[in-house]
């Protein structure tokens, strides 16, 4: 099977600012083309041998399968949490103008 050349990658994380924090830190970085914030979710997972019920905002980045080990370095690196959702999903079609534009917006800059 072929790598993907695109990817949405999802975190997720305990407070609007936060996320709002992890989202742009990584646009600017120019790691993830754009990062859609959804509101409040609520996660049940286990955690620690305890089964745990959280209030969790989702950010969703578009990215590109080549800047995928930058941005999760960069997401484990800004992220509070001890063991931060990071997952990865394959963008398996999309509109060329689109994908053109994540490419684009995620293509390493020349240092200046």
């Amino acid at each position: 099977m072929t790598e993907p050349a695109w990817l949405t990658v999802l975190t997720t994380t305990d407070s609007e600012e936060k996320a709002h924090t992890l989202a742009r830190g990584a646009v600017d970085a120019r790691l993830a083309a754009c990062a859609q914030i959804s509101a409040p979710v609520t996660s049940v997972y286990r955690w620690q041998g305890a089964v745990e019920t959280g209030r969790e905002w989702q950010v969703l980045l578009k990215t590109t399968a080549g800047r995928y080990d930058a941005l999760e370095a960069h997401l484990l690196a800004a992220h509070d949490y001890e063991t931060p959702e990071i997952i990865a999903t394959p963008v398996v079609r999309g509109s060329d103008r689109y994908l053109a534009w994540v490419s684009a917006e995620t293509a390493p800059t020349a240092a200046l």
